[in-house]
């Protein structure tokens, strides 16, 4: 009764268990649990500090789902389990629809599907199919990269719009200048120049952009 007893506790808590039986009877029990990363936990706790909804969708059974997203604080109701591997890209598909862009991260052949279907496909160093399979493969076993190349995405495109910006400033100021008369062919061909520097020199600083790990 001990053993029934022990089993049905793990089992609630949503861990495998494995029994050893002789003469049809239970000996032992051993129950078996996936461990969370301290890195998975700084990448939710990251993700949602951004304001970026975070869903947990497995294979795994509903109870050991639930574990994992209650250590990773993840909402009851952004839990998928029990989840087939097609199943997967229809809820990407599903999500995008709701949240619009949508990142999938996975590392096995399970996700390969899933991991096409996203806007963002993000191989987390697993199966080559994996990689093959995604937009952006982290080269080190650590998900917490994740983080980084969202920093690195959004400095890039905030870049790209302050280089926009003053690409347009010149040219919006200097065209009506010039067609009225007022401006020199010299200063003009300056004021070119300097635009391009100046979006050229922007775009360099992402050199010196060292993002939080």
């Amino acid at each position: 009764s001990e053993i029934i007893d022990f089993c049905k506790k793990e089992i609630e808590e949503g861990k495998t268990v494995s029994v050893l039986v002789g003469d049809n009877k239970a000996l032992a029990a051993v129950s078996l649990t996936d461990e969370i990363k301290p890195e998975s936990i700084q990448l939710v706790s990251n993700l949602q500090s951004k304001g970026k909804a975070v869903y947990l969708v497995t294979g795994d059974n509903r109870r050991s789902a639930l574990r994992v997203a209650k250590a990773l604080s993840i909402p009851e109701e952004n839990v998928y389990a029990e989840v087939l591997p097609e199943e997967k890209a229809e809820i990407v598909k599903e999500l995008e629809e709701k949240h619009g862009i949508v990142a999938f991260i996975g590392d096995g052949i399970n996700d390969a599907v899933a991991l096409t279907a996203a806007n963002i496909g993000i191989a987390a160093s697993g199966t080559d199919i994996a990689a093959e399979s995604s937009d952006i493969v982290l080269t080190r076993k650590d998900i917490r990269l994740t983080s980084v190349a969202i920093s690195i995405a959004e400095k890039t495109f905030s870049k790209i719009k302050t280089g926009l910006f003053w690409a347009f400033f010149y040219n919006v100021l200097a065209i009506p200048i010039a067609a009225a008369g007022f401006l020199r062919p010299e200063i003009a061909g300056l004021a070119m120049a300097l635009s391009s520097v100046s979006v050229v020199t922007n775009a360099l600083t992402l050199n010196r952009y060292k993002p939080k790990f």
